[in-house]
């Protein structure tokens, strides 16, 4: 029993490393190869599609950092839903310029997926999709750096169908928790979608700030994409059918993270079932693609949707019945080489996950918008705070986990330097 709780655990470790080994060839990418400089022939037409629910406190602040755009403003129209919302966002939406302001209602189909598919099928009965190149997608909290559009044009423009950007965050140094937020968008924006740029294989959408080509829109009849992850879905389909999705690290969008535990828990637990939902009904697909031409393309998503999640579940499941069998027989010994096993896995990973937080804040030091102390001190949280996705990756396979917003709250967009400011947050 004591040899094989060892050799389970020792299998655990070593898949981990053989799945996501490649992702410290990543950071020696980014060491050594630079991102290529690009520029545009032409300058496309836009439109910028905000889904928006409640958001009145946030929602004119980011209407406000579009319109503040180094792009010339007739090729960029602002198309806001104000879906199911029982506060102003609607009017104020309204009042700072947006071009046009749809109003949703609908109880039984509830999430960003639905309204940004109300939102294309307006425009398809109005204008048509192809009256724009491309379509930018924001949530109303974000805030954009005024050489947003130009430089994600950039990218556009060499082909890309679609182009994620550089997330960065508006409120790091509010606590830990929304640092763990942080620290993690900003690693994933330049180890990893800056890594495969570089390397041209397919980056993945993180939840806002990207740009879907009419072409995409026009040929799926919209939005296509519900689940709880409608990003990830977006991602995952797109890559098992061969799109290569470009990234733009200097297209900067700010957003709000969460600063309390229980709202923190809401929103990954309606994450990390999504994920579950795209794994079920989109990893048959991308196992088949790992044997295609596309091959590590699919393999990275699949990586990145399904087995640390569930290497960690079945860990935890193991090590948690061989502690229990062995407290219950009285065979002490199991009981202790369980636990150690648990606390050397634990070690293991805060280690890991140190590791890479502790490059992503030396190398964007100047991009993280806190004092000093705070970036020390939450780059030693970081890994408690993905520690704290075990027990949600858990729960999450059995809860019945529904589409809830998220309240925003952080406004002023005096402390995020949008290229004129450079004050930091103490």
């Amino acid at each position: 029993m004591l040899l094989w709780i060892k050799q389970f655990n020792l299998a655990i470790f070593f898949l981990f490393f053989l799945i996501y080994a490649y992702q410290y060839i990543y950071v020696l990418v980014r060491f050594f190869k630079k991102m290529p400089e690009l520029s545009a022939e032409k300058l496309h037409k836009y439109a910028v599609v905000i889904a928006a629910r409640n958001e009145n406190l946030v929602i004119g602040g980011l209407i406000d950092s579009i319109k503040a755009q180094n792009y010339p403003a007739e090729l960029v129209d602002i198309y806001v839903v104000a879906d199911n919302c029982t506060d102003d966002t609607a009017k104020i939406a309204r009042e700072h310029g947006a071009n046009f302001v749809l109003e949703r209602f609908n109880k039984q189909k509830v999430g960003k997926g639905y309204a940004l598919n109300y939102v294309f099928d307006y425009i398809k009965n109005t204008c048509g999709i192809r009256n724009y190149e491309g379509y930018m997608v924001f949530d109303a909290d974000n805030l954009l750096d005024e050489n947003y559009v130009s430089e994600i044009n950039k990218v556009f423009d060499k082909g890309y169908r679609v182009v994620t950007s550089y997330r960065n965050s508006k409120n790091f140094g509010s606590n830990w928790i929304s640092a763990g937020y942080g620290l993690w968008y900003i690693r994933e924006s330049k180890y990893l979608n800056g890594a495969r740029m570089i390397c041209n294989t397919s980056c993945a959408i993180s939840g806002t700030g990207f740009l879907v080509s009419s072409e995409i829109i026009e040929k799926d009849d919209g939005w296509k994409y519900s689940l709880l992850t409608e990003d990830i879905e977006f991602t995952v389909d797109k890559v098992i059918e061969g799109e290569v999705i470009g990234y733009c690290e200097k297209a900067v969008v700010y957003d709000e993270q969460p600063v309390t535990f229980g709202v923190s828990w809401k929103q990954r637990m309606r994450w990390t079932k999504g994920f579950y939902q795209v794994i079920y009904n989109y990893g048959a697909g991308l196992i088949k693609g790992m044997f295609r031409k596309n091959g590590f393309k699919c393999y990275d998503m699949f990586s990145t949707i399904a087995p640390a999640s569930i290497l960690t579940v079945a860990s935890i499941f193991m090590n948690c019945g061989a502690f229990l069998y062995g407290a219950l027989t009285g065979k002490s010994l199991i009981a202790a080489i369980s636990l150690l096993e648990v606390w050397s896995a634990f070690r293991n990973i805060y280690i890991s996950l140190l590791f890479f937080g502790t490059i992503t804040v030396i190398t964007e030091w100047k991009n993280i918008y806190c004092s000093s102390p705070k970036k020390i001190l939450y780059l030693f949280t970081f890994p408690v705070f993905m520690f704290t996705y075990m027990p949600i990756a858990i729960a999450a396979l059995f809860k019945n986990v529904t589409w809830e917003p998220i309240r925003h709250t952080f406004a002023d967009r005096e402390r995020i330097p949008l290229a004129r400011h450079s004050r930091v947050i103490q």
